[in-house]
């Protein structure tokens, strides 16, 4: 069904895929396989999403001359490569004398056709493009042909596209439809904002729109794909997957009232429940992937948050990479030996027993003549904690096995945590994830299964540890509530404080007592030390504790309204 310049059809191949950042002639390989692709479905055109050349997001690295350079010749490289059939709209960077754009080119016969400079750069929550970028005047759209029947497409580079400006510039222009590529970065509920953005487009500009968006995990920010089509008055014609790499193929039929895309594929989004799981499993893969490593370890301790951790490890990597660690102490309660134990085997990985016993004896000898005369307390629980971490990261060290990190948002938020202790690791997968929102993440994978999840489908978090009191088991009978609220109370208080940048008085209006809530916000801004320091995440919400939110660490201001 190819078409031609004079045609009334029109083939677009959309290539949602996962780039790697840095990886430039890997994503170009990728780029030259989707074509292929596309010229085998005869297509006329095959579309890859924003910055795909380089990766995104790169940071600082886009500004290094060297790195610039090679993008630029793995460009023409491409180019010459897929001369000999449609078009390929790629993104990358591209240099104009003092000035770094975002770009997005289309290479035809060979060439470099057209070339698109993005003009609205984000600058704010993940984003700081004011800093590497510089923006050009708005741009019209490029044909296809050299002839009056030829197609005229806009290609608004992502953030280009959630404003009216450079959309309607393009159709003033002359655009028939509008191809935007995208590194949008997954949030909680992020498809129905895009979706209304982009229907808010095409009902202005009474064209076709296509939006292509990356896949994949980078660092804490997850790329979740989603792509879809829009034909005139918001009418979907093609939806594409969630949290997969895709390629479809769309036909566009000229008619008397423009350009119509032809009705395709539409998958159904996932409830919030399994884009948060998906974009765990997403963010822990590639995170390792990219980094190459193959193998994890962590320390299981028979509560909610390693056991979801482990589950999350398992799905991502499979069952034969993932190995737990219990480290029992005195404390350790023959419930936690047992669902720690149950939690292992379910799942399928290997389980190893390390005790602290003998090594915390000897610790707490050392430092005996230091310690004379003083109250065991906060320091000796703490002692536990970091000889675990100091365990778990010899393991890490001798295996080659990368030390996953168990904390949730909630005792992120607030420093209940041990640095160089239960903070050692390498990556976090819980990160962003109020600790009421693990219990519910593990009710949910123990209900579902999915094809991408490589362990086993059932009950794999024991009800046992879902439904027992959380504790960090560093003395007798020591419970999480001892030191904070319910976490029912402190995950409210959280949402309203970080999530929502609300005031102290806004919490007291909300119900809360207004002393726990000064106690929290205490617990805040004291811990952001540890934030500084503690490992990656993905970020599954638009107040994740890094990029999203940036706070001094010494701070010596309070709300006192």
């Amino acid at each position: 069904m190819k078409g031609d310049p004079m045609s009334d059809r029109f083939r677009l191949t959309m290539a949602q895929l996962n780039p790697t950042v840095g990886d430039i002639a890997g994503n170009a390989e990728k780029a030259r396989v989707a074509w292929e692709q596309g010229r085998a479905a005869g297509a006329d055109m095959v579309m890859l999403p924003e910055m795909f050349l380089v990766g995104y997001q790169t940071q600082d690295l886009i500004m290094k001359p060297a790195f610039e350079r090679d993008a630029a010749a793995q460009l023409a490289q491409l180019a010459a490569a897929c001369a000999d059939g449609p078009m390929l709209g790629i993104g990358g960077p591209l240099r104009e004398g003092d000035k770094l754009r975002n770009a997005y080119f289309v290479l035809k016969a060979g060439k470099i056709i057209s070339t698109t400079r993005k003009f609205f750069l984000p600058n704010f929550n993940v984003f700081d493009e004011v800093r590497l970028f510089s923006r050009a005047d708005m741009q019209g759209p490029f044909s296809t042909g050299g002839d009056a029947g030829s197609l005229r497409i806009g290609t608004p580079i992502c953030e280009d596209a959630w404003y009216p400006d450079v959309c309607e510039a393009m159709v003033e222009s002359g655009a028939e439809m509008l191809l935007v590529p995208n590194g949008s970065p997954y949030f909680r509920d992020k498809f129905s904002v895009r979706l209304n953005q982009m229907v808010a487009r095409v009902t202005e500009c009474d064209v076709p729109l296509v939006y292509l968006n990356m896949v994949g995990g980078q660092d804490d920010q997850v790329f979740d794909g989603g792509s879809f089509v829009l034909n005139r008055h918001g009418a979907l014609a093609v939806q594409m997957p969630w949290f997969e790499e895709a390629v479809a193929h769309v036909d566009f039929v000229r008619t008397d009232a423009g350009w119509v895309a032809e009705d395709g594929d539409k998958n159904l989004e996932p409830d919030t429940m399994e884009t948060d799981y998906a974009a765990m499993v997403m963010a822990l893969r590639d995170y390792m992937a990219k980094t190459g490593f193959k193998k994890v370890l962590l320390g299981l301790s028979g509560g909610v948050d390693s056991a979801i951790v482990a589950a999350i490890a398992a799905d991502a990597l499979g069952p034969d990479n993932v190995r737990c660690v219990m480290m029992p102490s005195e404390y350790t309660s023959d419930a936690s030996l047992d669902d720690a134990k149950a939690a292992a085997a379910a799942l399928g990985v290997r389980y190893d027993v390390v005790a602290i016993g003998a090594t915390r004896a000897a610790v707490t000898q050392t430092l005996a003549p230091l310690f004379a005369g003083l109250d065991d307390g906060l320091t000796e629980e703490n002692i536990q904690s970091r000889i675990r971490g100091l365990l778990l990261m010899a393991q890490s060290n001798k295996f080659g096995e990368m030390l996953l990190t168990t904390g949730n948002k909630s005792e992120v938020a607030v420093g209940y945590a041990t640095i160089y202790g239960d903070m050692a690791g390498g990556y976090n997968p819980i990160k962003d994830l109020y600790k009421t929102r693990v219990f519910d993440i593990c009710r949910w994978r123990n209900a579902n299964h999915r094809p991408w999840m490589n362990a086993p489908a059932g009950e794999m978090i024991p009800v046992a540890i879902i439904d027992k009191p959380p504790s960090a088991e560093l003395r007798d009978d020591q419970k999480d509530s001892d030191s904070l609220p319910e976490y029912d109370v402190l995950d409210g208080i959280l949402t309203l404080l970080v999530d929502d940048d609300a005031s102290v008085a806004d919490c007291v209006a909300a119900g809360y007592d207004r002393a726990v809530v000064k106690k929290i916000e205490h617990l805040l801004y004291i811990s952001e030390y540890k934030r500084f320091q503690s490992a990656p995440g993905p970020r599954l919400s638009m107040k994740a504790f890094w990029l999203d939110r940036r706070y001094p660490i010494v701070n010596r201001w309070r709300d006192d309204t």
